[in-house]
């Protein structure tokens, strides 16, 4: 049967074939493990089917940075699955429990760089309908979406988008 749980050290090695797997041995699989040493304020979690590992999602902390200051929330990137279990649901229960966890954690909000055809699904929207944009040039519109669990939180005149620097040798 198929869970949703917090990775742990055992995952790691897993997790990092399964990052290469999904992005045909892009930078993600690195990104992920330097992130988790970087990283104390991240969410990491594994779709695990009967004791192996076939699912990880991983949020870690975006600062949106406006005129008067800045605010933080969560940014999800990379979320892969293994490439036999691609449209069985498991990214999809991957990023509900993610998203359930940080709206418990009172997360303002959370924005994904991603297929403007699959994250809608979870309540994304565009980033730009809230004057958001994201920190590096050329990204599509549609692809840079933010779901706001507090809208208070964000600045009326909008903002920069900016990851942890680790994102930049990904991109």
């Amino acid at each position: 049967m198929l869970s949703i749980r917090t990775e742990e050290t055992k995952d790691h090695e897993v997790v990092h074939t399964i990052n290469l797997a999904a992005f045909d041995g892009g930078p993600e699989a690195g990104l992920v493990d330097a992130l988790r040493v970087s990283c104390p304020d991240h969410l990491s979690l594994v779709a695990d089917d009967g004791g192996q590992v076939v699912g990880h999602i991983l949020f870690t902390p975006v600062v949106v940075e406006f005129a008067n200051g800045e605010v933080e929330g969560m940014g999800l990137a990379p979320m892969a699955v293994t490439p036999e279990r691609h449209r069985r649901g498991v990214g999809s229960l991957l990023v509900r429990r993610g998203l359930e966890v940080l709206q418990k954690q009172s997360c303002p909000f959370v924005v994904v760089l991603g297929h403007p055809e699959y994250y809608p699904r979870f309540g994304f929207e565009r980033a730009s309908t809230f004057g958001l944009r994201s920190q590096w040039d050329g990204i599509p519109d549609e692809a840079f979406m933010v779901l706001v669990f507090d809208p208070a939180v964000l600045p009326d005149g909008g903002g920069v988008a900016r990851y942890r620097d680790e994102f930049d040798n990904a991109m």
